[in-house]
């Protein structure tokens, strides 16, 4: 069992480094509980956690992107590299977690998070400008699709409350082995994985799946 350290928004601002002109990635941890909610389709539907804002639809949010979670390890594993303090929300997520291994995690696994919610593990996320803006880091993006921990975006499936200190279930376990991690291979270095991804049908993001079914029919 996990727990959720925190959870976090963030409001739009300027940015020179986004193509819209605006992010908010910077997310900042929330000392009450947060409503989450499907949002809907992506480039009209927004973030799952209401009070969250997103500064480019085209590729963020959504239902398939409707929470992004990352490990508190790989947060802290980060910031003894970098040699500074990353606090919680500074990766743009909306769950810091504590105890689950996220990129080792089978797409499709679902959980229950507190009493009520339950989210379902979709993608992983792709480093963009935006990100490597934001950050400061010379060279992120590449840095960070080395590494490969990239956390994982989840859709709602039960709407309801969450807030820091909620424990994490796991509900439903898929019987494939397609993890987030080998998903964000497959879509960046390791292309001809891509057709492994159909294991995972349609809990994977649309995206994902399509690229998988494209690379399938060119193999086969």
């Amino acid at each position: 069992m996990g727990i959720i350290l925190s959870v976090s928004v963030g409001k739009a601002e300027p940015s020179e480094h986004a193509s819209t002109g605006v992010t908010a990635i910077g997310k900042r941890p929330m000392a009450g509980p947060v409503t989450v909610r499907a949002p809907g389709a992506k480039g009209t539907g927004g973030s799952g956690l209401v009070g969250d804002e997103i500064g480019d639809r085209r590729h963020h949010g959504g239902d398939d992107q409707a929470v992004y979670a990352y490990a508190v390890e790989d947060l802290d594993s980060w910031a003894a590299e970098l040699g500074r303090p990353l606090p919680h929300g500074c990766f743009g997520e909306n769950l810091t977690t504590s105890g689950l291994d996220l990129n080792g995690t089978p797409i499709g696994q679902r959980w229950r998070v507190g009493e009520r919610v339950v989210l379902e593990v979709t993608a992983p996320r792709t480093p963009c400008r935006t990100f490597a803006g934001h950050l400061g880091e010379r060279g992120w993006v590449r840095r960070f699709t080395e590494r490969g921990r990239t956390g994982a975006y989840l859709r709602v499936i039960v709407p309801g409350e969450i807030a820091a200190g909620d424990p994490v279930r796991i509900v439903h376990q898929p019987d494939h082995d397609v993890t987030v991690e080998l998903v964000f291979r497959a879509l960046t270095t390791e292309r001809e994985s891509l057709p492994r991804l159909l294991a995972a049908g349609d809990a994977l993001h649309g995206e994902a799946l399509r690229r998988a079914r494209e690379a399938a029919e060119r193999v086969g």
